[in-house]
């Protein structure tokens, strides 16, 4: 008897790699994430306990807290991921570029195997690209955003321009055209990139026209963390008309 073709499983299917996520307690954009992967790639999702505050320094600063960064890698460590990935921007940069090395350190410390933080991975692509002065977009109140100018600072990137919407909480409610707006409020001629801060801001179906329209790299949070956990997996995300995606199968130095 003749096998059914829609029977028949493919070796990508059976050879699947894994990308474990540390994701803050409201984040709400699984699906976003996805859209990066290969068809051979999985995320393994795990959550950082709810933080009763809203979304400012302090909370940014819980999120970031070594024990329970390090709890949450060790939880999505069984189903056997290549890389961890930490999602969110704002507890990643909030206490600067060291502080960031040592999340990264408390991943692998926890057992990751290799660990990538949304910050770091906006380092690295900020140096593929060859970007120095960047336009900002982000969801926060200034205070939070005062850290993100900080963190890149320390990585010799200048914020020409920043716009912060001041959302204290709900913050993937944000449309897109809330954010296609700004961010051509906040486009300058000598910013050679923009970036679109917090993995809770929704923003894949954008990125390719808004590139088309500024003539410019547009990167995200989201964009950037994924492509950088395929980086260090050595696979390429997918994101039709993505700067960053055509790069991803590069080493940043």
């Amino acid at each position: 008897m003749a096998l059914d073709p829609a029977l028949v499983v493919t070796p990508a299917l059976l050879a699947q790699q894994g990308i474990g996520v540390v994701a803050p307690f409201d984040f709400a954009l699984d699906r976003e994430l996805w859209r990066w992967m290969p068809d051979d790639v999985s995320l393994y999702m795990t959550r950082l306990p709810y933080v009763p505050v809203p979304v400012t320094v302090e909370m940014a600063s819980a999120l970031s807290d070594h024990s329970i960064v390090r709890q949450a890698t060790r939880d999505v460590l069984t189903p056997e991921p290549r890389v961890v990935a930490y999602a969110c921007a704002s507890g990643s940069f909030v206490r600067g570029a060291t502080g960031e090395s040592r999340l990264t350190e408390t991943m692998l410390s926890a057992g990751a195997p290799a660990a990538v933080t949304t910050s770091g991975g906006l380092a690295e692509s900020l140096r593929l690209l060859d970007a120095r002065r960047i336009a900002v977009v982000t969801p926060y109140i200034d205070s939070v955003t005062d850290r993100l100018v900080h963190f890149l600072r320390a990585h010799d990137v200048q914020v020409v321009s920043r716009v912060g919407l001041g959302l204290l909480s709900h913050i993937w409610k944000v449309g897109y055209g809330e954010i296609v707006e700004a961010v051509a409020q906040v486009d300058r001629p000598e910013a050679e990139a923009v970036f679109i801060s917090c993995t809770n801001v929704p923003t894949y179906d954008i990125i390719a026209p808004l590139e088309r329209m500024l003539g410019k790299p547009v990167l995200t949070a989201n964009q950037v963390t994924m492509c950088s956990a395929l980086r260090a997996m050595g696979w390429t995300a997918a994101g039709d008309g993505q700067s960053l995606v055509r790069l991803s199968g590069t080493t940043a130095v």
